[in-house]
């Protein structure tokens, strides 16, 4: 199949696919009716485009959106006569970037990115008029780079990652996806591997940046929060599973009783990575008749209190701060492991599961150093929890070495930027 016919079966695809879009909308407005508002934006309508000259970055949910944070703060120090265009897909990335929107007052504007059809991107282009673009991770849409392409907008795939997974599923249709990886201007890759993996498939240009979360610093004031709630725990160990995904909340609290059979104080916070299974979680602490309280309720464990079940946003620092081991959700089962780099920020140890393959460098090198241990499964994760608890020395070796390893591994804004100034033409100060 040549790779026009391709693009046209895939675009063919996508609007007869468009029911089943407004379907997955409808379904997922029930627990978030966010998904419901600025729909129009999501076919490329949106209110008056700011009058200055524009750089538009994609961080697609609430991760890439937090890690674009540094990068976004020194693109608008590199050019102060821009604007930047922040697009999201989710209601939770657009609610986590309002906090960038409110830092940099007037700099920044919010939008949803279109769906990948050629007239809705033809339109969000048209409206917005970027000067460069600059889609995080992993986020390849064919209809949308070849737009660009075709309009001479330098595109580039920063913080860009791509597992050996993805990028055997990216071959299979190499057709489609070859052409948009060889029409991106560059690439910053997080790793070698990332690297010679994207290559692979066609991307050029592509340098070896490192990874931005390394560069976010967690909010002082967060971080305040996480002591104070430490320090009202008292002497009380606090094992944390920060972001965990569906399937794991269950094996996790079977196991947490092996952990009070040997710390019978301890207490568990368990934090949802999505807000829609805050209550879901919730029911299964009931069914197990577990003794817990809610961070929506505003008020502080007891000593009573088995379980902390943190159904907040954007306070994933302050629960680090919190705690003293974290247990990193999406590694137990094959979800591929969310963000450890923040808890190392933070001076947090962690356990990692088998599944790391998101961040399969990252997780390598703080295992290597001695700032996370490996764990196979929920029981094992308990009884390590147990063994790291009741070793103060071994803990505090671990945490030492977590706020060590954050540090080396600074620098990626710095290189990212350096890329962008030389691939996107623009000039610094312009």
């Amino acid at each position: 199949m040549t790779p026009a016919i391709a693009r046209l079966a895939y675009t063919l695809a996508f609007y007869l696919a468009t029911p089943l879009v407004w379907l997955r909308l409808a379904w997922r407005a029930r627990r978030q009716p966010e998904y419901l508002r600025h729909v129009g934006e999501r076919y490329g309508f949106y209110p008056p485009a700011p009058p200055n000259p524009l750089i538009w970055l994609h961080a697609v949910s609430v991760g890439e959106t937090r890690a674009a944070a540094p990068l976004i703060d020194a693109l608008l120090r590199e050019y102060p006569r821009h604007t930047l265009a922040l697009t999201h897909m989710t209601p939770t990335g657009r609610a986590a970037g309002a906090e960038t929107v409110a830092r940099h007052e007037g700099r920044v504007v919010q939008a949803y990115l279109p769906y990948d059809l050629p007239d809705a991107c033809a339109r969000f282009l048209a409206h917005f008029r970027p000067q460069c673009g600059l889609l995080m991770e992993t986020e390849l849409w064919p209809n949308l780079i070849a737009a660009a392409h075709a309009r001479g907008v330098p595109l580039a795939l920063v913080n860009a990652r791509l597992s050996a997974r993805s990028a055997r599923g990216y071959a299979r249709f190499g057709a489609l996806a070859r052409p948009a990886f060889a029409a991106l201007t560059g690439v910053a890759a997080q790793t070698p591997a990332d690297a010679e993996r994207l290559r692979g498939l066609g991307a050029s240009k592509v340098e070896i940046c490192g990874n931005l979360k390394f560069d976010v610093t967690p909010a002082d004031d967060k971080l305040r929060l996480g002591a104070d709630w430490k320090q009202a725990l008292g002497t009380r160990p606090a094992w944390l599973a920060a972001s965990t995904r569906e399937g794991e909340e269950g094996a996790i609290i079977e196991a947490f009783d092996t952990l009070r059979a040997a710390l019978p104080d301890a207490l568990l916070i368990l934090v949802p990575r999505h807000p829609q299974r805050f209550d879901e979680v919730a029911a299964l602490l009931e069914a197990r008749g577990l003794r817990y309280c809610r961070r929506s309720q505003n008020v502080l464990p007891d000593d009573a209190t088995q379980v902390w079940l943190g159904d907040s946003m954007g306070e994933m620092a302050t629960w680090y701060a919190a705690a003293d081991l974290a247990l990193i959700g999406g590694s137990l089962l094959p979800f591929g492991g969310q963000n450890l780099i923040e808890a190392a920020a933070c001076g947090c140890p962690v356990l990692v599961g088998p599944h790391t393959f998101n961040f399969a460098q990252a997780a390598e090198d703080a295992v290597a150093c001695g700032a996370a241990r490996r764990v196979a499964d929920a029981g094992n994760a308990a009884r390590t929890a147990a063994e790291l608890l009741r070793d103060r020395e071994k803990l505090g070796a671990m945490r030492e070495a977590a706020l060590a390893f954050s540090r080396a591994h600074r620098g990626a804004t710095t290189r990212t930027v350096a890329l962008i100034r030389e691939i996107s033409g623009l000039r610094t100060g312009s």
